[in-house]
């Protein structure tokens, strides 16, 4: 009987979204509603409510992307990923999760990055994955396991990297079709997305691209190679065209950061039709490390700044991976809300932490998110009590040592020339500075927050 309640909600959901999007502007409203009543923290309940007041105003930017998402959209892919995203990753997924971390003591995430292979068309400077074997890949076989696994902790949305994730199109396309309740998200670098591709993300409907980008023509060919900029911009033209939904994953270093901050470029990804921008900066770890590549403390308040300037004015989804930590209320990684599976299998907390203590070819995926990595990581969490400070790389590396010493984990690098307490040390002063900026924000910060709640308990 519960088991056909549950079936029958799960219908009536679906149902439901499918009719509120015949007339989706119409709508809108009542979107809203269901979203409110999706289990969330209560964080992420403020941010839902912060939204629906920009989109009850038909003159603000978060209004206008959402007009354009509805009603630009393939039918079939705003029906799939609007069921796959809200009801399966939201409404169910997050209930389910909540239900087996307590089962298993230890956290589910929401999400999984999972490297299909480590091979790339491109050689790209300071790629986060450059001192992988490029050679590793998982087979159909694991791809499948670990989807069918994810789904039944709750976990619905599959994000992929590598390597160039398009180099195993045909598998993934084969992935999206049998769990086609699931939501995957898919960094590339551009170059190989064709008109067959795009036919088929219409006909599968929960694909989505992220394109790789440093910024206009002249710095992102510097980094990723002459032409890739003009074959990125052309796969937005047509994908545009086709009614797909699409991002950017940008990586703001010390040489570029102005320039992704710049409104101009902001207004180009919006002109392209781009949805969403993924904001990461650049961690010394992989290939051709650099220390002096990185973003400096000052570029790093700088651009987030500018971030929360356009998310009030630009119709289009800013993520910032590390200054975003107030909204996420910390580090999201090591299983928290996410966890990284490389081409080897190895299970790591997140894409830029290359450590791990098991892999996945050899253990279940319940048996690696409890983990003795997972729990050294999840127990430290949240890695500093001021949300701007939230990574345990580049802004606590003394946690990274804490974790390895702990767990015993081992480098899953090619090249581990460094133990993590060199690593700690070499990202000392980093943190120091950025620690001294960070402060400052986030005691102005709450100070006028204080001030304001102190004015409406007088008013």
């Amino acid at each position: 009987m519960d088991l056909a309640r549950t079936y029958l909600g799960e219908k009536v959901l679906e149902q439901g979204i499918k009719f509120l999007l015949n007339e989706p502007i119409n709508n809108l409203e009542k979107m809203i509603e269901w979203v409110e009543k999706i289990p969330m923290p209560e964080h992420h309940r403020k941010n839902v409510a912060s939204a629906k007041r920009f989109l009850q105003n038909k003159e603000t930017n978060w209004y206008r992307l959402a007009e354009r998402l509805l009603t630009g959209t393939h039918p079939n892919v705003k029906q799939k990923l609007a069921v796959n995203f809200f009801v399966n990753a939201s409404f169910l997924g997050v209930p389910k999760q909540m239900e087996m971390a307590k089962k298993l003591g230890c956290s589910v995430p929401w999400a999984l990055l999972v490297d299909p292979t480590e091979r790339c068309n491109l050689n790209c400077t300071g790629c986060w994955a450059g001192d992988y074997q490029k050679r590793e890949e998982l087979s159909y076989e694991q791809l499948d396991r670990i989807c069918t696994e994810a789904q039944e902790l709750g976990i619905f949305f599959i994000t992929m990297s590598g390597g160039e994730p398009l180099l195993r199109k045909d598998d993934i396309l084969k992935l999206a079709e049998k769990h086609s309740s699931m939501v995957f998200h898919l960094f590339t670098n551009g170059t190989l997305v064709n008109d067959e591709l795009i036919e088929d993300m219409q006909r599968v409907g929960n694909l989505i691209l992220a394109f790789s980008i440093e910024g206009f023509e002249e710095t992102t060919d510097r980094r990723r190679g002459k032409g890739v900029f003009r074959k990125v911009m052309e796969a937005m033209d047509k994908m545009r065209e086709a009614g797909l939904v699409y991002g950017v994953s940008v990586t703001y270093t010390r040489h570029n950061t102005e320039e992704l901050a710049s409104p101009e470029f902001v207004d180009m990804l919006v002109d392209k039709g781009v949805t969403f921008a993924w904001y990461f900066t650049y961690i010394p770890i992989g290939k051709d490390v650099d220390l002096d590549m990185m973003a400096t403390p000052e570029q790093r308040a700088y651009i987030y700044d500018r971030i929360l300037e356009y998310r009030k004015t630009k119709p289009i989804l800013i993520v910032d991976f590390w200054n975003d930590g107030e909204v996420s209320n910390g580090c999201i990684a090591g299983g928290r809300r996410y966890l990284h599976i490389n081409a080897q299998g190895e299970v790591e907390p997140c894409a830029f932490v290359h450590y791990s203590t098991c892999n996945i070819k050899n253990v279940s995926l319940k048996e690696a998110l409890c983990s003795p990595l997972m729990k050294a990581y999840q127990k430290r969490q949240p890695f500093n009590m001021n949300m701007r400070r939230p990574c345990p790389l580049i802004d606590n590396p003394q946690m990274l040592k804490e974790i390895v010493e702990e767990s015993g984990a081992y480098s899953t690098q090619l090249t581990a020339n460094e133990t993590a307490a060199e690593f700690a040390e070499k990202l000392k002063p980093y943190a120091e500075k950025w620690g001294e900026i960070a402060d400052k924000i986030w005691y102005d910060n709450n100070k006028r927050v204080d001030e304001a709640a102190c004015r409406e308990g007088t008013d």
